[in-house]
């Protein structure tokens, strides 16, 4: 039993040890400067009043911030162990890369001249890009499927906001984008090294991508913060604001299914969910259409299974009734009777 316990706190603690983790310390430590400067140089807030609002007992004590710390503490228990067993990206790489392998009959080398660096920097890139925009769809379908929506809901009932938040995620949710992260990556494995051969390594720094390193830097733990800090409009055309994710969290109609990015704003901007961030933002976030104690274990836990059952019913109910409409006119197209049948012989 003491060896299980172990394992589970050493789970808990590698969260903000680990720099792949967005709950590294040094992401915070980040962001909390950055927070910091904002206050004090553009909102001219004293040291001591910026810091009294980043730390204020009503954000970090709340209901919903109490109920941030159980889903972290219980998704850890219960999923550390069990998410790196559902599907590998190595599987999938040597899947995809044998498939090409068989289409193309061999193994081609592209671009033998270009530097190993080169091709290091276009994988490192690319992944991030492609991990990006998985993100971007997964998230869209995770709002627009009544299914999963009950689900993802547990994630936007938060009240308020702050860098744990990003953790609120219910388990089903979590085991999605696991197989989300398994196949972007084995797929864009599978087919660098397919093309480039020993080439292909990823840039990383303190074991990170190195463009995710410098987005996590840049204040990333902002997003799920009551910091509304907001870029040029250039800019938020690029990168999403950390106000513009605080955006998506809104519950004003005028935001709702906005800004579903990650990183990069491109996504949102060509499939028309883009919104900018405003001066001076003040913003109520949670659902529009609360559930009963929303900070609660079953609200958190049990609750998205029921509903998701009863959206699952009623999808097998309609298919179930279009199939019988189907049939029904497939008989009396086929198999009734014609006129001459019906005449006395």
């Amino acid at each position: 039993m003491l060896p299980i316990i172990q394992e589970v706190m050493a789970d808990w603690v590698k969260a903000f040890l680990d720099p792949g983790k967005r709950l590294f310390w040094g992401y915070l430590g980040s962001a909390l400067l950055i927070a910091l400067l904002w206050m004090i140089l553009c909102r001219q807030d004293h040291p001591r009043q910026a810091f009294k609002k980043l730390f204020a007992r009503e954000i970090w004590f709340s209901g919903s911030a109490r109920a941030d710390y159980m889903v972290f503490l219980v998704n850890t228990l219960f999923m550390g162990s069990m998410l790196p067993r559902l599907i590998g990206h190595a599987a999938v790489a040597t899947f995809c890369f044998t498939l090409l392998h068989e289409i193309f009959a061999g193994r081609p080398i592209l671009l033998p001249d270009v530097s190993a660096f080169s091709i290091a920097l276009a994988f490192t890139f690319v992944l991030f890009v492609m991990d990006d925009f998985a993100r971007y769809a997964v998230h869209r379908l995770l709002h627009a499927l009544p299914v999963l929506w009950a689900f993802h809901k547990v994630h936007h009932s938060a009240t308020r906001l702050n860098p744990m938040t990003v953790l609120r995620t219910h388990p089903v949710e979590a085991i999605v984008f696991a197989l989300r992260g398994a196949l972007v990556q084995g797929i864009c494995i599978g087919v660098f090294v397919f093309c480039f051969g020993e080439k292909v390594s990823l840039i990383m720094v303190l074991g990170a991508n190195a463009f995710k390193f410098a987005f996590n830097v840049l204040g990333a733990n902002l997003r799920h913060s009551e910091v509304p800090i907001r870029y040029w409009s250039w800019l938020e055309n690029i990168l999403l604001s950390p106000a513009q994710h605080q955006i998506h969290h809104s519950i004003e109609p005028r935001h709702l299914d906005r800004n579903f990015g990650v990183a990069l704003a491109c996504w949102d901007r060509w499939f028309g969910t883009h919104c900018y961030s405003e001066p001076d933002q003040s913003l109520r976030y949670g659902l529009s259409n609360p559930v009963a104690n929303p900070n609660s274990f079953y609200s958190v836990y049990i609750h998205p299974f029921n509903e998701g059952a009863r959206h699952v019913q009623a999808t097998i109910m309609q298919t179930g009734h279009w199939l019988r409409n189907l049939s029904v006119a497939s008989h009396n197209l086929f198999c009734r009777k014609t006129y001459h049948e019906n005449e006395p012989s």
